[in-house]
């Protein structure tokens, strides 16, 4: 009888946690039978901080609290990429900074930190460009930007996923497919996320199509879905903290037992890929943000992340491909049995 292909299990802890503690953080997902987190708001006493601003100490202490919980980072939930493009006052708050001190500051920061928890895997972005201009007009100079981070991660032996989403030079498959194309880069990959294309307006076939479209340079993916109550007239610019009807995977309008059930057939190909790396296998990273989403996050309590990951199991059997959350068996590993 043949395996079924398996994916590693993670997700965005500060989603599970309703003040962000790590304490928090780090009970919900032990108690769900999760191994792995990515990383990204946390509060181990000093206040709510983005990882980027984590000091010695606190990351210190998230390591010793890892090795208590019995968890591991999948990836560093970075901003990286989410600021202009171009330094132009188009009406949004999106902060510009030039590129090279980003690269020096920002772009290092994250590689640190990868090292730092031990992760092979940096979350981010493909840059804000001017609201009202067309995104195409600037893969030339994201492109070259997103270059010089890939070759950042890449000295660094890490490897920097550029996750699909509104607003950017990025909004769709199609245009981070282009960009992968020509940085070319084997440090560099796509993160599907098949909630941030339905917000936009997508429909189910679209979406699956914009997934075909980035297969060629998939990474991993990030789970969530949305509940289009309302037809979007217009792909554009979107209000993201307006977007209120973040749903579990399988009740949404992505069609994520189809988009997996594909993806099952890449997924031995792409663990060999990955491990070559040094990357533990291929990540599903949830997401779900259901109970509200924002440009920089989003919240589901750790009842709403229980909910969505019993619904993405659910989907990831119904597809078949095989995962694996804490068992009694790990229960006595972990006391010496």
């Amino acid at each position: 009888m043949n395996e079924l292909p398996q994916v590693l299990l993670s997700g965005f802890a500060d989603e599970a946690a309703n003040d962000k503690l790590a304490v928090q953080q780090f009970s919900a997902f032990a108690a769900l039978g999760l191994e792995y987190y990515s990383i990204r708001f946390i509060d181990v006493g000093n206040g709510i901080k983005n990882v980027m601003q984590l000091t010695k100490s606190e990351i210190a202490k998230i390591r010793h609290m890892e090795g208590e919980y019995g968890l591991n980072v999948a990836s560093i939930g970075s901003p990286i990429g989410k600021v202009k493009l171009v330094d132009t006052n188009d009406g949004s708050k999106n902060k510009f900074v030039k590129f090279d001190k980003y690269l020096k500051s920002d772009v290092q920061k994250a590689c640190d930190l990868a090292h730092a928890f031990e992760t092979k895997l940096i979350r981010g972005f493909s840059f804000y460009h001017p609201i009202g201009s067309d995104p195409y007009d600037h893969i030339p100079q994201a492109v070259d930007q997103l270059g010089q981070i890939a070759e950042a991660c890449h000295r660094s032996d890490l490897t920097f996923g550029l996750e699909v989403e509104a607003n950017l030079i990025g909004q769709n498959g199609d245009i981070l497919a282009e960009i992968h194309k020509q940085v070319n880069h084997p440090a560099m990959v796509l993160i599907f996320d098949a909630g941030n294309l339905v917000c936009q307006g997508y429909t189910p076939d679209e979406v699956y199509q914009q997934y075909v479209a980035m297969k060629p340079g998939l990474g991993w993916m990030h789970i969530k879905d949305y509940k289009v109550t309302k037809p979007i007239t217009e792909k554009g610019h979107i209000d993201e903290d307006a977007l209120k009807n973040f749903v579990p995977a399988h009740l949404g309008d992505s069609g994520h037992e189809r988009i997996l059930r594909d993806f099952a057939t890449m997924i031995p190909k792409l663990e060999k890929k990955l491990k070559k790396r040094g990357i533990p296998g291929v990540f599903l990273d949830l997401e779900p943000h259901v109970k509200g989403g924002g440009q920089f996050g989003g919240f589901s309590g750790p009842d709403g992340m229980g909910v969505a990951l019993r619904g993405l199991c659910k989907t990831l059997d119904f597809a078949g491909v095989d995962y694996h959350l804490r068992d009694f068996d790990d229960i006595c590993a972990a006391r010496g049995f």
